[in-house]
């Protein structure tokens, strides 16, 4: 099973990178599969799955999709997403 995690474009590094706040775990994002990294999708949102954003969603489908994570995931009342595996923020 795959799955795409949804996120917040947060910076744009350069011009096929750009940040992806995901739940409070922010990682540099591969953009070339949305035609690239530009100031103009700052604060959208996107799913990423292994690196690439595949789509771009509007905010409510990004927060009703952590929702469902969260819940299926036995997490819906844990800082997991805000924290990482290991508890603590921002894991490499």
């Amino acid at each position: 099973m795959c799955i795409a995690i949804p996120g917040m474009i947060k910076a744009i590094v350069d011009e096929n990178t750009a940040t992806v706040d995901m739940g409070g775990i922010c990682r540099d994002v591969n953009m070339d599969l949305l035609g690239g990294a530009t100031a103009d999708l700052l604060g959208k949102y996107v799913l990423v799955h292994v690196g690439y954003a595949i789509s771009e969603i509007s905010k409510e489908e990004s927060e009703e999709t952590m929702r469902l994570l969260k819940q299926l995931s036995g997490l819906e009342d844990s800082n997991f997403f805000e924290t990482g595996f290991s508890g603590e923020a921002d894991v490499e």
